[in-house]
């Protein structure tokens, strides 16, 4: 059955966790579908993740589209959510809508999910009056890492965590379907969680919050960058592949790959036509 935004909400009130990973492929997309995923995020840390780059910034709306296209091809079940990428909804409440409505129209995601608090309300409000639904995300904001001055931990005072809250709180009023919470404090994801009726997906913000999400290279081991403290790794995977690649390698130098189960046959009779 194809999960929608309002099984998100559903879940809250039954107190049923929401899972969430991301993926930015059609093969990867397929696997999370089939294993009961619900929520499949194409986050813009396929900047880091697929493209190389050292952070999200970089990443274009053609990149968000392209892989957006992907993920709604294997994802038969799974509710895709595309993030919006740096720069495509911060200049003007008419480009925002424009640019969320081409991941919905070009990408096929069912949703967008966009940084910040307060300040982007407005802009929230009209993409939702477009009936395009809204997912938040506050907290650590990776878009916002020149503004923070790295990836630090949010919401570590008093003051802090009332603006997040407050953040929350507006968020829910403007409309979104549900908010992410990235970089806080356990405690802190559960009082964010607890003032607002929409579900709260956390990653690295505690047990205590709706749901959860990881990037799927992250809990597979198949990134070679920075784990962050948050992060659980479930698979070897990366291992798995590298001892995979060397295992090929060494039969194609040694002549024992491929095999003769590996390679067609012609007829005898045929072969002596050629000489």
């Amino acid at each position: 059955m194809k999960i929608t935004t309002s099984y998100f909400k559903k879940a809250k009130e039954k107190g049923e966790k929401i899972t969430m990973l991301t993926a930015y492929d059609y093969t990867t997309a397929s696997l999370v579908d089939a294993a009961g995923i619900e929520s499949i995020l194409v986050g813009d840390s396929l900047g880091m993740t697929m493209l190389g780059y050292d952070s999200t910034l970089p990443v274009t709306m053609e990149d968000m589209i392209h892989h957006t296209k992907c993920v709604s091809r294997g994802a038969k079940n799974a509710l895709v959510i595309a993030d919006m990428p740096f720069m495509s909804y911060h200049i003007s409440i008419e480009d925002s809508c424009i640019n969320a409505g081409r991941l919905i129209k070009e990408g096929g995601a069912a949703a967008v999910k966009l940084e910040g608090g307060e300040e982007f309300a407005e802009t929230i409000r009209a993409i939702v009056r477009c009936q395009i639904p809204v997912c938040g995300h506050i907290g650590l904001t990776p878009q916002s890492i020149n503004a923070f001055g790295g990836f630090k931990v949010q919401g570590k005072t008093a003051e802090a965590a009332r603006g997040l809250i407050k953040s929350a709180k507006t968020l829910e009023d403007a409309g979104v379907f549900a908010i992410v919470v990235e970089g806080v404090p356990a405690e802190i994801g559960g009082l964010i969680s607890k003032s607002v009726s929409v579900p709260v997906i956390g990653i690295g913000a505690g047990k205590d919050c709706d749901g959860q999400v990881l990037v799927v290279q992250d809990m597979l081991g198949t990134f070679p960058g920075h784990k962050p403290k948050f992060v659980k790794q479930f698979a070897s995977v990366g291992e798995v592949m590298t001892n995979a690649f060397k295992a090929y390698s060494d039969e194609v130098k040694n002549g024992s790959f491929p095999a003769d189960e590996h390679t067609y046959k012609i007829n005898d009779e045929e072969i002596k036509k050629l000489y």
